[in-house]
């Protein structure tokens, strides 16, 4: 009896300490936050309904004008029956569904990937009215057959033009006219917290628009080393650029490669990433900023590559430790940890332990930004480097280089060959594939002087093989002939349905 009266009283005097509490906690925030009515009162005296001006949000007429100039991509991808790719497509599947930064497009970070023709979907921006189309290269990386289709549900084939895994950006171009491209905007202008809108195609779901705002810029996520399940990401080390604008604005696999743009519909960089562990969206996503992806197009279209400098320096960030070690008064630019060879920043005079302060008169305080500056000239530019060495300012003219360390562009393989055989082409269209009772081929559709010309083969003439490897797309024709000499077997057919065979002359 006596426990439960012990009981009972301290089970009084806990109910009565709580309440006090409570009490005291409502009468504190009380005198802290509002200590009379005066807020209200004079709230309530100076507030007229009619004369609030409520903000306006209403994104309509952007959408209506951007989503013409997005386009759904759908790409196949046949299976490469080699056992040791396999086995390192199972590795990377792996790895890639423990980082919890993912590229966005269907059938990224799945577990198992069943044998066959692997189909795939994203997004690419009309940048001209000649049918130049951009998107990522995880997009179409790889593809043995590309598809484009368009906001008025016309379909194309694409050839792929260029594709660069440090960046993760692809050029494409279809055999279309009089397209809507969009107008591509100065992502250095953007801000955080301006209102953005990703367009794109998430889930196979054509022209969806999202709504959000610039979380960050100059973001880097340590992704573009990765490789994706589909192969094609394998920058590695320091070679990629990753300046990332961070959005919150919903995005979603098949988003990849798509627009986001500011509120006046202008191109301020392309969705490529989300932060996730789960392969959907929970928040954040990363784009290509316009200006870097501008730079890797113009090099596409004029040398079929991209040419990039370098200076030729291993970098990191400056933290407090570095910091109070160099003297500086706060954590700010990039020390510079080593060389590459035939280091175009050792050439100049840049020393090891050195702190990279400004590139071309700019402020640099991290490895992406400095990465972003350099990474849009080309090998042969002269950049101006500010530093400080033993607390002083010191100023150097660095003469970039290639990643082979000299001074020279770089000569694109591929591009060397198209210009060898002197040809454009495109996929044989559905009905002249029922007339010639075949269901692959590329037609030719303009030969200038080059080895099929050499070889007596006509415009109009569909390919349907080279050295007896079935042709499929454009691509494939470089493919095939790609280190080939001797003579080559073209077999194919004329526009009046005659088989006909033809020999290239291939050498070195």
């Amino acid at each position: 009896m006596n426990n439960v009266k012990k009981y009972l009283g301290l089970m009084f005097v806990a109910i009565v300490g709580g309440l006090v509490s409570v009490g005291a906690y409502k009468t504190i925030e009380q005198k802290q936050y509002f200590p009379d009515n005066s807020f209200f009162t004079a709230r309530k005296a100076n507030y007229d309904i009619k004369n609030v001006t409520v903000p306006t949000f209403d994104f309509a007429d952007v959408s209506e004008a951007v989503m013409p100039t997005v386009v759904h991509i759908n790409t196949v991808i046949n299976p490469k029956h080699d056992e040791s790719a396999d086995n390192d497509q199972q590795g990377q599947q792996g790895q890639q569904g423990q980082n919890p930064f993912d590229f966005f497009g269907p059938g990224f970070n799945m577990p198992n990937i069943p044998r066959g023709p692997q189909r795939a979907s994203g997004s690419g921006v009309i940048i001209s009215s000649d049918g130049y189309i951009v998107t990522n290269n995880h997009v179409v990386a790889d593809a043995d057959k590309i598809d484009v289709v368009l906001y008025d549900k016309r379909e194309f084939s694409a050839d792929v033009i260029g594709r660069d895994p440090n960046t993760d950006m692809a050029l494409i171009k279809i055999n279309a006219h009089d397209l809507q491209p969009i107008t591509i905007g100065n992502s250095d202008e953007s801000r955080v917290g301006q209102w953005v809108l990703a367009v794109g195609n998430p889930f196979n779901l054509t022209s969806t628009v999202t709504a959000g705002i610039i979380s960050a810029k100059g973001r880097n996520i340590n992704l573009l080393g990765q490789s994706s399940p589909y192969g094609g990401n394998k920058s590695k080390g320091n070679t990629a650029i990753e300046d990332f604008i961070q959005t919150d604005a919903a995005v979603n696999p098949g988003n990849s490669g798509g627009a986001l743009v500011n509120t006046k519909g202008e191109l301020i960089g392309i969705n490529t990433a989300i932060a996730s562990e789960t392969g959907s969206y929970v928040g954040y996503s990363f784009a290509v900023p316009s200006n870097l992806m501008k730079k890797v197009i113009e090099d596409f279209k004029k040398y079929g590559e991209v040419q990039r400098g370098y200076l030729g320096v291993s970098i990191q960030d400056v933290d407090n430790k570095i910091a109070e070690e160099k003297g500086l008064p706060k954590p700010e630019g990039v020390l510079v940890g080593g060389y590459s060879e035939n280091s175009a920043a050792e050439e100049a005079g840049i020393k090891e332990g050195d702190v990279i302060t400004k590139i071309d008169g700019k402020e640099v305080n991290s490895v992406s930004e400095l990465q972003a500056m350099v990474g849009t000239l080309k090998p042969g530019d002269h950049v101006a480097v500010t530093l400080l060495r033993n607390g002083k300012d010191k100023d150097y003219d660095v003469v970039l280089r290639n990643n082979k360390g000299k001074a020279e562009l770089v000569s694109s393989e591929t591009n060397t060959l198209k210009k060898e055989l002197g040809i454009s082409s495109e996929i044989v269209p559905d009905e002249l594939k029922s007339k010639l009772n075949i269901d692959h081929g590329t037609r030719i559709t303009d030969i200038s002087k080059g080895k099929f010309k050499d070889a007596g083969v006509p415009i109009g003439f569909v390919i349907t093989s080279i050295d007896k490897i079935q042709v499929y797309t454009p691509n494939d024709i470089y493919k095939a002939l790609d280190g080939k000499t001797g003579g080559l077997l073209v077999e194919g057919y004329l526009p009046t349905g005659e088989k006909k065979y033809y020999v290239l002359e291939m050498t070195k």
